[in-house]
């Protein structure tokens, strides 16, 4: 486990030298993400892109704006106040699956495992008998 935790803490600090290095900032997300421009590598046509987290490294806490940029399907970097975001939709959440706050739909055992009563139009399959 310290092995992972020491590789993990190098990872991060070459991803910062990289970063103060090559990089050149391009924008900020509502969630405080800072997103980042290079050259592209040798051989390549593309520009390297990435995000450095505010927190925790976690890709479902990109804006669906920024993902966009960051994967090149739109080279537009989005502005502040995005007109894509509206009054009504909720700030992206991180993926909650494994935690207490995970979707468990009715019927999963973690909620007590009484699933609704079957409906009765549904037969199983049987294989044909052999003769």
């Amino acid at each position: 486990m310290a092995k992972l935790s020491i590789f993990s803490a190098l990872s991060n600090v070459q991803m910062i030298l990289h970063t103060a290095l090559h990089g050149k900032s391009v924008g900020t997300d509502s969630l405080g993400n800072k997103y980042y421009r290079a050259k592209p590598r040798k051989g390549t046509k593309r520009e390297r892109r990435w995000v450095m987290y505010k927190d925790k490294a976690e890709a479902s806490l990109v804006p669906p704006e920024w993902h966009g940029w960051l994967h090149h399907q739109t080279d537009a970097v989005p502005a502040s106040d995005s007109k894509y975001r509206k009054d009504w939709q909720l700030p992206p959440q991180a993926n909650q699956t494994g935690t207490t706050g995970a979707y468990l739909p009715p019927g999963h055992t973690l909620k007590g495992g009484a699933r609704d009563a079957a409906t009765g139009d549904y037969t199983a399959w049987q294989p044909p008998q052999e003769t």
